[in-house]
């Protein structure tokens, strides 16, 4: 069976649901394709519970469009914090909400879904991808396109494509964190980074071995009350499937060493596992490699934004590795940056385009532009790129601009 489209988004997470709006709305026949039950990635699959770079250091938001179409949804059902300011500024949402948001988004857009469906290959020819190749418990299925979009994460798209990928950056990949939401802890009870790392380091000293991070984020959850913990810290592959599955045996176990340690604390004793994950918070894995690479010094001291498709506002943020506190750098004024379209576009495959983490930044850079405020922008900005590379066979930055200030992008000047 194969089945043709204007413009193909591979990944529903946050940069997916961004391209796909982003594309859908600027006219094209979308079809939006996801290996899970549901949309939104990492917030719904991973416990990421927690919407990065949408607002400055001094609470001011900067990304708008789809993002901020997804903290109204979760806003009319009191499902989203205000900004707050841990290291940085962010808000916690709750994750069947943004499930239920990021459907009827894509449902009254008209974007066609296909959740459950692997993609398996994609077909090249000359210079340009021309199809994918789709697995679902009914079979193999093929659908052409026009134009194509890699939110995947882990550049699986890009990869199978042909295009030019490169894994991590200076040789290495920034670790990742499992996160683990605990419940039975009232909501009276104050739990804090600064007690629960001193328990850590406690059990450590006692010779707890199970136990990586001791200065994660923790925070409330809306709705439920629920804690978030980001503690439990893996190195691992991200492309291969039996260094990651050590990766998630371990965190489980790091996991149930977590909850002795909570339980530890004042009023924390009837605290249980929520859940977990249930998948690895993966922070790094392919970049697609674009025509230009957003660069550290572009991050931190911003330059002026009247070419940019996307805005970043997140400080870098390198995780060295397991167990290691991350290394911030902060941005300098006015607080975001720009993030240009030959960023988001293939170097050698010009119908292709890149949301959210696979695309190219340098090791600082990539570390600020991966996470999901930031991935709704970059995804936005490829979808509506790759409907008009669909109508026009090409486009440039001020017509994807236009687009975008006409989608509600709101770009700064």
């Amino acid at each position: 069976m194969t089945e043709h489209y204007d413009v193909i988004v591979a990944g529903g997470g946050s940069a997916g649901i961004g391209a796909a709006l982003g594309a859908r709305r600027a006219g094209a026949r979308t079809l939006l394709i996801e290996r899970a039950s549901c949309l939104g990635g990492a917030a719904t699959l991973r416990n990421v519970v927690t919407y990065c770079g949408l607002h400055t250091q001094d609470l001011r938001q900067v990304v708008f469009g789809v993002a901020e179409e997804m903290l109204a949804g979760l806003r009319k059902l009191g499902a989203v914090t205000e900004p707050r300011r841990f290291t940085a500024v962010t808000v916690v949402f709750d994750p069947e909400s943004v499930k239920r948001v990021a459907d009827e988004l894509c449902d009254s857009a008209g974007v066609e879904m296909l959740l459950h469906s692997h993609l398996l290959s994609a077909t090249r020819q000359d210079e340009r991808v021309t199809a994918v190749r789709v697995a679902d418990h009914s079979g193999v299925h093929e659908y052409t396109a026009a134009a194509f979009v890699d939110a995947t994460g882990e550049g699986d798209l890009a990869r199978h494509a042909g295009a030019e990928v490169r894994y991590g950056n200076e040789g290495r990949v920034l670790n990742g964190t499992l996160g683990v939401r605990f419940g039975g802890i009232p909501v009276d009870v104050p739990v804090t980074r600064e007690a629960i790392g001193a328990a850590v380091r406690a059990a450590k000293e006692a010779g707890v071995t199970d136990l990586s991070g001791e200065s994660g984020l923790i925070a409330r959850m809306p709705v439920s009350g629920d804690v978030i913990s980001y503690l439990a810290d893996e190195g691992y592959d991200a492309r291969d499937a039996a260094d990651t599955s050590r990766a998630e045996r371990s965190a489980r176990r790091q996991a149930q060493e977590y909850l002795k340690v909570i339980r530890t604390l004042p009023g924390c004793a009837d605290a249980y596992i929520v859940n977990t994950g249930p998948e690895l918070g993966t922070r790094e894995s392919r970049h697609l490699v674009g025509r230009a690479q957003l660069s550290e010094e572009e991050v931190l001291r911003p330059g002026p934004v009247s070419d940019a498709v996307a805005i970043g506002a997140w400080p870098v943020e390198d995780h060295p590795g397991p167990g290691l506190p991350a290394e911030w750098k902060f941005i300098g004024d006015p607080g975001y940056y720009g993030i240009p379209l030959d960023v988001l576009r293939s170097r050698n495959t010009p119908n292709l385009f890149a949301g959210g983490r696979t695309v190219d930044g340098d090791r600082r850079a990539g570390a600020s532009v991966r996470v999901m405020g930031t991935a709704f922008a970059t995804g936005q900005a490829a979808g509506a790129a790759a409907a008009l590379t669909a109508r026009d066979g090409d486009t440039d930055t001020t017509t994807v601009r236009a687009e975008l200030d006409r989608q509600g992008a709101r770009l700064p000047d």
